[in-house]
């Protein structure tokens, strides 16, 4: 009964949200700061809905660091809700074209200021670091990705790709680790969800890297994320033990 009273307002709530947002786009359309703003209520609007306490850090110094590239450890369709309340103004995602035509969603996420690229066009693939650096140094955008590439769902974190990376030491941009404890746990059929935790860490320097050090660079962010992701889980595993 709760699951179903659950996905019924999840579903007027995305659409109405959705909605909002579009005709609240339409007057300042493809404003990369209007990112950061949904992110937060759609984050607020479903962990309410869901019961889950969400627990955030951010790096002390963020808002002055200016363009930067966050990684995220990738999920499942959770990380909206436990880190969309991390998301800094001026931080859009990479997307493909297709998304646009997901009902509500799609129009929203495009007009939002999100960079949709055509990623089943292999002449056009190789050009998209070029372009996403490009933008970012144009419009002083921030980049939100995820290196894993896919969704983990409960596999642990997965393996990186090098295109974050790469794409922080071309557009000469630290690199932000952002951690997520684990989301696998929340079930839509229980009132209380419990305590996850988003931790934003460290900036890293990459203006004295070259393309030749992603490789590396991509190796310490994993370690770094994975060590910190394990003690993330461990903390949101004891305050919910503590509670019940």
């Amino acid at each position: 009964m709760i699951f179903v009273f659950r996905l019924i307002m999840g579903v007027i709530l995305g659409i109405l949200i959705c909605l909002v947002g579009v005709i609240f786009c339409l007057f300042n359309p493809r404003n990369p700061k209007n990112v950061a703003k949904f992110a937060h209520i759609f984050s607020v609007t479903f962990r309410a809905l869901f019961g889950v306490k969400v627990i955030t850090r951010e790096y002390k110094d963020i808002k002055s660091l200016g363009s930067c590239v966050f990684i995220a450890n990738h999920q499942n369709n959770y990380d909206i809700l436990v880190a969309g309340q991390i998301v800094q103004s001026g931080t859009v995602t990479v997307g493909k074209k297709s998304l646009v035509w997901i009902p509500f969603f799609g129009p929203l996420y495009w007009l939002t200021g999100n960079i949709l690229l055509d990623r089943d066009n292999k002449s056009k693939a190789r050009d998209t670091l070029t372009f996403v650096v490009n933008e970012i140094k144009k419009k002083s955008l921030s980049i939100w990705m995820f290196p894993e590439g896919t969704r983990s769902h409960g596999r642990g974190l997965l393996p990186f790709k090098t295109g974050a990376f790469r794409t922080a030491i071309a557009a000469n941009v630290p690199i932000v680790p952002i951690c997520i404890s684990n989301t696998n746990k929340i079930n839509l059929n229980r009132w209380n969800n419990g305590y996850m935790i988003t931790e934003m860490l460290e900036p890293i320097d990459t203006s004295n890297m070259k393309k030749e050090d992603a490789k590396a660079l991509m190796e310490h962010c994993y370690q770094m994320m994975s060590d910190k992701i394990r003690q993330l889980d461990q903390e949101a595993a004891e305050r919910n033990n503590h509670k019940s």
